[in-house]
């Protein structure tokens, strides 16, 4: 939320060299036609506040408002909007509370929280009413939290002068409309929001407004114990039921597990490097409730020698925890996820997604915690399961989403309580408690860029994995993708060579016993065992990885392979037509199928 050192007088002399580009094209298009609503979508870090705060600084020196409300989905995020208007010459009450009635005759405005508004939404239609205010939504989104959440927000500012609605995720996993969102009917009868202006993600990496995220995912062996008292082995990412997927994904999570310690292990070495480049730049460990998150900053501490900082959400001292966090040089710190989008701390370069929330909104709000670019070069790391939801929206960072409100089939208001109870809970409740974690094991599965997937499964700690922990910090988005490919290029090489020395060549011998000399018979290459078994092994690997990417079962892609290669199955196929099946695979994923 950081924002640059300028004046009003500037504003009020059309200076904006203080603007970005999109955020200049962006104030023109606000008053190009006069309208009350506003709705602004920008990618996390792009900078939303300053473009409201000049906004806002306009209207006021115009007298076409008088009093702004900021409101905001947490106590943090109301300080940070007060600071930053601060800088504009526009004083803002963060401190604001129902109880006062009247804000303090020293400010031009109050910051709130949307549960503040929803507490009591007639004290602020009054306040509203009294003044011509400008009403700054900061994540319109949580505006739709809940009924009462947009019915509250409804009645407060129906009233406002202006209203302007910020968000860099304008989607919802629910059907709950966004107040003050016109929302366009499609021909299937669902209606989609519809913005004003919109400055995505891809956008904003090009001109160098955000960093390129690299995603790391690690798969493994998860062992757990149903409630039935079954004990189930599974690696985390192959297919399974959706019961299953959670629970293979809880245990990996689980702090006792080895999944976590390899990934906590694997994300310090990754910051070690990146601070070569970038010596102040932090780490971040988003994880589902308290509990696990103080057994992640103690596993951390173990790993990195030094002592994570940790923030709650229940935790009065939070806001002043991340300040602090955000002005030192520290390592790390753990939040829980419910904390993750009031977390902004341009620092942050790696991220460790320990959570089992599967939702696209929550996903894209974390990521945002490590896009906002100090200068060009900076690359972001994040480090997830190899689940196959995650690596979808991994796959499409770049997409721009609308909030889409499909007919509802079922009771609307049962489906937002459900909703709202999922989103309140730590990660586990879900599922009752219903299977015990028992071990995990940890490899390295692939790394995520720009759609494409680089690396090839192995265990965690090995060279293959240290080649992509290396990579250095301070990268183009283009230099990223050459690295990868060379990277992933000289990986498979030296695979193919291996599985090729473990061939043992043994040529075919004329018979002794023949009395007329026959004609010279061609060599035949026999491969030992270990080669065959190093071959196949390379081939159920990258199988494995197409089916994280397409979704396919295996057996779908054997058969695929089969069909277009030929040859028995893989137990009966030999060694060229396993090698074979090994270069379809790869001509598949280079050519994006």
């Amino acid at each position: 939320m950081s924002v640059p050192d300028e004046s009003p007088r500037s504003v009020l002399d059309n200076d904006f060299s203080f603007l970005r580009g999109w955020q200049k094209d962006a104030y023109e298009e606000y008053f190009r036609v006069t309208r009350r609503d506003f709705l602004l979508v920008a990618t996390p870090g792009a900078g939303k506040t300053a473009y409201a705060l000049t906004v806002a600084t306009r209207l006021l020196a115009t007298r076409e408002i008088a009093a702004v409300t900021v409101v905001t989905p947490t106590e943090h995020l109301k300080y940070q909007w007060a600071q930053a208007a601060a800088r504009f010459g526009i004083a803002i009450d963060p401190s604001y509370r129902n109880a006062q009635g009247r804000a303090g005759a020293d400010f031009r405005g109050v910051a709130v929280t949307y549960a503040q508004v929803a507490a009591h939404p007639a004290l602020h239609r009054q306040r509203t009413e009294n003044r011509r205010t400008l009403v700054i939504f900061d994540e319109i989104h949580h505006a739709g939290d809940a009924l009462s959440w947009g019915d509250a927000v409804r009645e407060a500012f129906e009233p406002a002068r202006r209203r302007l609605a910020l968000t860099g995720t304008p989607f919802r996993s629910d059907a709950n409309p966004i107040p003050f969102v016109t929302y366009v009917p499609e021909p299937d009868g669902a209606k989609r929001s519809a913005s004003d202006y919109v400055y995505g993600y891809g956008p904003a990496l090009a001109d160098g407004v955000v960093r390129p995220v690299i995603f790391l995912a690690y798969s493994g062996e998860m062992h757990w114990r149903t409630r039935a008292g079954d004990e189930i082995t599974a690696t985390l990412g192959t297919p399974m039921t959706k019961d299953q997927i959670a629970q293979a994904w809880r245990t990996a999570l689980d702090p006792s597990g080895e999944w976590i310690t390899r990934v906590l292990e694997a994300a310090d070495k990754r910051l070690t490097e990146v601070r070569r480049a970038m010596p102040d730049a932090g780490g971040l460990v988003i994880a589902g409730d308290h509990e696990t998150a103080r057994a992640y900053a103690a596993l951390l501490r173990r790993v990195s020698g030094e002592r994570p900082v940790v923030v709650l959400s229940d935790d009065p001292t939070a806001s002043r925890k991340i300040s602090s966090f955000a002005a030192s040089e520290a390592r790390w710190m753990v939040a829980v996820r419910m904390v993750s989008e009031g977390v902004d701390v341009p620092r942050l370069a790696v991220g460790v997604y320990a959570t089992s929330v599967s939702t696209a909104l929550f996903f894209a709000q974390a990521v945002g915690r490590f896009v906002r670019a100090r200068r060009r070069g900076e690359t972001a790391s994040v480090f997830l399961p190899s689940v196959p939801v995650l690596l979808g929206f991994a796959a499409e960072l770049e997409a721009e989403r609308d909030h889409v409100l499909h007919a509802a089939s079922r009771d609307p208001e049962a489906e937002l309580a459900e909703a709202a109870r999922r989103r309140d809970l730590p990660d586990g409740e879900f599922e009752g408690r219903s299977f015990e974690a028992l071990r995990a094991s940890a490899t390295f599965d692939r790394v995520l860029f720009d759609g494409g997937e680089f690396g090839t499964a192995t265990e965690a700690g090995s060279p293959e994995e240290e080649d992509f922990l290396g990579l250095p910090g301070l990268l183009e988005p283009e230099q990223v993708a050459v690295l990868l490919r060379k990277r992933q290029a000289a990986q498979l090489t030296a695979r193919s060579a291996a599985a090729r020395s473990a061939a043992a060549p043994v040529p075919a011998a004329a018979s002794a016993a023949s009395a007329a000399p026959a004609p010279a018979a061609a060599p035949v290459t026999a491969v030992s065992r270990e080669g065959l078994a190093a071959l196949r092994k390379e081939l159920n690997g990258l199988v494995g990885a197409w089916s994280h990417r397409t979704g396919q079962p295996h057996a779908v892609i054997h058969a695929e392979l089969r069909q277009a290669c030929g040859g028995p199955a893989i137990p009966q196929a030999s060694a060229e037509e396993i090698r074979a099946r090994i270069a379809m695979i790869r001509q598949w994923a280079v050519s994006r199928r």
